[in-house]
């Protein structure tokens, strides 16, 4: 796990967006980002991109975190409510995975733990290594 923690540590638009990664083991991620204005959209609710970024990262993590590289080949994120201040969390959990596809589920959460957004994703594992000396 610690090259995998490393890969995403260089992640620059996650650090941009202000997303930490707590955790990450085989098929599982957290991920959280505390809210600032910079985060609201016009109506000073967090900004869907910004929701879909902390949910793509949580996704990314964890479906890398088999040490192959894998891309997203689609993600559909759905917002069932608004936010605007405190921290969200993101859990992302492998649903299935192969030689080639994985299918993860990803909640968004809030600090009261209602769920604001779910995203499903689908990875196009690749054969190349996260770090090329990561054990498979």
């Amino acid at each position: 796990m610690k090259a995998v923690r490393q890969f995403f540590g260089n992640d620059q638009f996650a650090k941009l967006a202000g997303i930490e990664l707590l955790s990450v083991s085989p098929g599982h991620a957290v991920a959280k980002m505390k809210l600032w204005p910079h985060h609201w959209n016009g109506m000073e609710t967090v900004h869907g991109g910004a929701i879909f970024t902390l949910a793509d990262f949580a996704f990314a993590a964890a479906c890398n975190s088999h040490g192959t590289v894998a891309v997203t080949v689609n993600a559909n994120l759905t917002i069932l409510k608004s936010a605007a201040t405190g921290t969200l969390r993101a859990e992302a959990r492998e649903v299935s995975k192969n030689s080639e596809l994985g299918a993860y589920n990803v909640e968004v959460t809030n600090d009261k733990g209602e769920l604001i957004a779910q995203l499903q994703g689908l990875a196009y594992r690749k054969d190349e290594r996260i770090c090329p000396e990561s054990p498979g």
